[in-house]
């Protein structure tokens, strides 16, 4: 492909598709970023960025370089290559939506050009590039791997993470035929430092679920460690640095106040509603969730003891939660066990805020939160002070010197062994 001349477009503008286009962009390609929020599109016109990971300086250097947003697909009719970067969340019943994905297929068939190469990037249970993204592109009467080119490349990025950037992280690709791979691989090499190729879009596919369910099962194996060694009057969190110090067959995780964000918490179920189809019994991976999705229940009785401790019962306690984002330093609360957690303190009728830097208000069933400040006063005031997400911002030793009792979900206080902190 031609590097000065490739003209390419990203559907959808969230925390994948916007970093990717910037990167597109550096590459030296003609990007066009589409979405069908005009809102978000307008926002990015502005120079204003919608994710944390890109600054607005970033955006609007790239805007005024040439970088077009638009909600108009036709603008891909002399596309050379397409990435389509849109959500696929669970449905209510934890299957599988592709809604998403397969809108983007159906507005791009009538639009994209022969020898557009199509990949997909949104997280799909494994054959859905092949069977229904492929189905949807050929409605006009072209053919996937003669006239239209389509592969699947997870995405992997990892909000926050200052180390690896997007471009940094190998991209895994696998098309539907071998010319599919080939025309992708094309596309991708000049962005990304290393392309991995795999046989299929399949293999591409299942490398994704693999990812996050290896986590997803290992996570929940020591979150249920965690309260087996609670029980044994045992730290885990000096267990694993202990077992952490040998060389070989071992890999620590650590336990938290439960799973969260877009990926790992949702991902295992795609693997395991295919898998199903095919009866296999996905069993580590639904115990894993099972354990996982009960931490905040368990989060909650642990506090629940403390403060009983302390002669106070929860019903009567001021709970501050510090964090409500599911991981540090990012805005991100989907599926932030945050907000399970504010759930069951308010069910027990306590006294429940939040503070959190990078998340000014949160929606908790019917009633919106706002994040209170950090005062000194506000420390000293709480009965408990619940430390969920430890963004790097937060100073943990003015909360340790002012909060009466801590309990600490994510080890953030291993430098202090002060009576009044208690960790998970």
């Amino acid at each position: 492909m031609k590097d000065e001349q490739t003209r390419v477009g990203v559907v959808g503008l969230g925390y994948v598709g916007l970093p990717l286009a910037l990167a597109m962009h550096d590459a030296g390609y003609d990007v066009v970023g589409v979405d069908v929020d005009a809102g978000t599109v307008e926002q990015l016109r502005s120079g204003d960025s919608t994710v944390n990971d890109v600054t607005d300086d970033e955006v609007t250097a790239a805007v005024r370089e040439g970088l077009t947003f638009t909600t108009d697909y036709d603008q891909l009719a002399d596309a050379d290559g397409v990435s389509i970067c849109v959500p696929t969340p669970l449905r209510k019943t934890d299957t599988p939506d592709l809604s998403y994905v397969l809108d983007a297929a159906e507005r791009l068939a009538p639009v994209v050009p022969g020898g557009c190469t199509v990949v997909l990037e949104s997280t799909v249970y494994p054959g859905a590039t092949e069977d229904a993204v492929a189905d949807l592109l050929a409605e006009n009467g072209t053919t996937v791997g003669e006239d239209i080119h389509l592969a699947f490349s997870p995405e992997r990025i990892d909000p926050g993470n200052e180390e690896y950037g997007p471009t940094d992280i190998p991209k895994v690709l696998g098309g539907v035929t071998s010319e599919c791979g080939d025309r992708a691989q094309a596309l991708y090499e000049p962005v990304f430092d290393e392309v991995v190729r795999v046989d299929s879009a399949t293999e591409a596919e299942l490398v994704k679920l693999l990812e996050n369910t290896f986590r997803a099962v290992n996570i929940g194996l020591i979150n249920e460690l965690a309260q087996i060694a609670h029980e044994l009057d045992v730290d885990i969190w000096d267990a694993i640095d202990a077992a952490e110090t040998k060389p070989f067959g071992f890999m620590p995780f650590y336990p938290g106040p439960g799973l969260g964000g877009h990926c790992i918490p949702i991902d295992p179920f795609y693997l395991s509603w295919k898998a199903n189809e095919h009866d296999v019994d996905t069993r580590f991976i639904d115990l894993a969730d099972t354990v996982n999705r009960e931490m905040p229940t368990h989060v909650v009785q642990r506090v629940v003891e403390q403060l009983n401790d302390h002669g106070t019962a929860l019903s009567n306690a001021d709970v501050l939660v510090v964090g409500a984002a599911y991981k540090p330093d990012v805005s991100d609360t989907r599926e932030s066990p945050a907000i399970d957690i504010l759930t069951q303190l308010a069910e027990w009728n306590a006294t429940v805020s939040y503070h959190d830097p990078q998340v000014p208000e949160l929606d908790v069933g019917t009633t919106t939160y706002e994040s209170v400040p950090l005062t000194d006063d506000r420390l000293t005031a709480a009965d408990c002070v619940l430390l969920v997400t430890d963004h790097s911002t937060l100073n943990v030793d003015r909360i340790i010197d002012k909060a009466s009792l801590i309990f600490d979900t994510r080890n953030a206080t291993s430098h202090r062994n002060d009576d009044h902190i208690v960790r998970l």
